[in-house]
């Protein structure tokens, strides 16, 4: 079983799926848009089906999403795989006893939490989300489930921005990714 894959090549549906906004949220920025993947059902069950498709049948304990997209993606692989879903979330919005962390952002630094016990050390988990770019957040939600315990199995995403490096920055924390569609620039 592979998991470390990019599915760029015969994928156009899912990637056509994704609305391109020019200069959003700064000027120069392509903003890669999922909520229109998300609203055809036909595109939305394909990603979740390609990003599932590693681990049936194997013995995937949790799957982790980053607030928000990783919310609804996360919660549709978890269900999938029969998995429990844990969130990872910003600064203060979680209300049991937490751990937290910080990662890098383009303008500094930002927090998130994870429950203490959202996961039983040596667990195997997958974390989602809908794009890797930097890889700051990914690489902070890898650690802080590390942290906790997590046999980290691999981060997907529906999205990568190769030319950003962020991919890389997760492999290097001994982490496979997969990812379904690239995307040039930033």
């Amino acid at each position: 079983m592979t998991s470390e894959t990019q599915w760029d090549h015969d994928r156009g549906d899912l990637k056509s799926a994704i609305r391109t906004i020019p200069d959003y949220p700064k000027p120069g920025i392509l903003f890669r848009d999922i909520t229109t993947l998300l609203g055809d059902a036909r595109a939305f069950r394909r990603a979740i089906d390609e990003l599932v498709q590693p681990w049936c049948g194997a013995k995937i304990d949790k799957v982790a999403g980053m607030e928000a997209r990783g919310f609804i993606l996360g919660g549709a692989v978890a269900h999938q795989l029969s998995a429990g879903f844990v969130p990872i979330r910003k600064k203060g919005k979680l209300p049991h006893t937490k751990v937290s962390i910080a990662y890098s952002l383009e303008y500094g630094l930002d927090e998130m939490e994870i429950h203490q016990d959202a996961v039983i050390a040596g667990e195997k988990v997958i974390l989602v989300d809908d794009l890797v770019a930097t890889g700051g957040t990914a690489v902070g939600a890898v650690s802080l489930l590390k942290k906790i315990g997590a046999d980290v199995v691999a981060a997907c995403f529906v999205i990568d921005l190769p030319d950003l490096g962020g991919a890389d920055k997760i492999r290097e924390l001994g982490v496979p990714v997969r990812t379904l569609v690239s995307f040039p620039g930033h």
